[in-house]
């Protein structure tokens, strides 16, 4: 379900333009940046968040080709 929401984020967006998605650990993590880039848009970073209230978030930064 992850990555329908973040495919469909990406479909709104023009090429050139950047969007932040923040994913839990484990399977999101491990998915959707990959799933990203297959689809031929740049995985420009991955950061974990280590102050949220949420204990194993991470933020990916992704640009639409």
């Amino acid at each position: 379900m992850t990555f329908v929401k973040t495919r469909l984020l990406i479909e709104k967006m023009a090429a050139g333009e950047t969007a932040e998605i923040r994913l839990s650990g484990g399977e999101p993590l491990e998915n959707v940046p990959e799933s990203v880039a297959e689809l031929g848009h740049e995985v420009l970073g991955i950061e974990h968040e280590p102050d949220t209230a949420e204990p194993g978030i991470h933020r990916i930064r992704v640009r639409k080709r």
